[in-house]
């Protein structure tokens, strides 16, 4: 199922992962950490990109272009 920005982020906060078709690189999918502690404190959520690159997850913040993108898909 091929989405917008507002769908793939409604379904990154159920759980779910996700990746933008246009993606041609190392990118494999974005998903939310909930439930993040620094040093027995809680953080704020947070969105990790897993790629195949080392290291193999980074933050993401997404541009303005995958905002208005419309080629987001769920990952299995």
């Amino acid at each position: 199922m091929i989405m917008g920005f507002d769908e793939a982020i409604n379904a990154i906060k159920a759980g779910k992962k996700v990746v933008r078709t246009g993606w041609d690189g190392p990118e494999l999918f974005i998903f939310q950490v909930a439930d993040g502690t620094f040093e027995g404190q809680a953080i704020s959520p947070y969105l990790l990109i897993k790629t195949t690159e080392t290291p193999a997850y980074s933050m993401f913040q997404p541009t303005s272009c995958d905002v208005l993108a419309g080629d987001w898909q769920l990952v299995d």
